[in-house]
């Protein structure tokens, strides 16, 4: 789903508000995710999943070219972990039941 469906979606699912306003709302909600992950916080939506920031540490990488070792500097990645309830959803639509587990 791109942002436009998305936005397409939301309108057809609350149709009083116009396309400019749903607009709005996903604008708003990706740029709160944005600015809370760029800060270093954590987000978390019940029942969907969480996004946080993983730190990748230094590491010795190879040039695949020469061969010549190659230092690569840490940096953060984006990490997202599915909730239960997506979990459950997903497998239970393409036919795969998994015992649900509760941690």
């Amino acid at each position: 789903m791109t942002r436009s469906e998305l936005i397409q979606a939301l309108n057809q699912r609350f149709p009083r508000l116009t396309q400019a306003e749903a607009a709005a709302a996903v604008a708003a909600m990706l740029a709160a995710v944005d600015e809370t992950l760029a800060s270093g916080g954590r987000v978390e939506i019940r029942g969907f999943g969480s996004f946080s920031i993983q730190v990748q540490p230094p590491r010795l990488g190879r040039n695949p070219k020469t061969g010549e070792s190659v230092a690569v500097p840490s940096k953060k990645k984006v990490h997202f972990k599915a909730g239960l309830a997506l979990r459950e959803s997903v497998d239970s639509a393409c036919g795969t039941r998994a015992p649900s587990r509760r941690l």
